[in-house]
């Protein structure tokens, strides 16, 4: 149930995460899609483990632009 859980939350935040990538960086899809899916961020997002998923979209692509800018990520507590 968790697995099945997890891989819907994935469904669900990738394209949201894309959607805010489009709006704020003026970007077409499949080149956010193509950022998003690189990114060290979508590889912990991909860990179920990390816990990331349990993030809102909003969170997760600030975390991603702070990837983007500075090469690091500052994870939450809670994740």
């Amino acid at each position: 149930m968790e697995k099945q859980r997890f891989s819907s939350m994935l469904f669900l935040l990738v394209p949201l995460i894309i959607q805010l990538m489009i709006e704020d960086s003026k970007i077409d899809e499949e080149k956010a899609t193509e950022l998003l899916y690189a990114s060290e961020l979508y590889a912990k997002l991909e860990d179920e483990e990390t816990k990331l998923w349990h993030l809102s979209a909003n969170a997760l692509y600030e975390m991603f632009k702070e990837e983007q800018k500075t090469g690091s990520i500052t994870y939450p507590e809670e994740a």
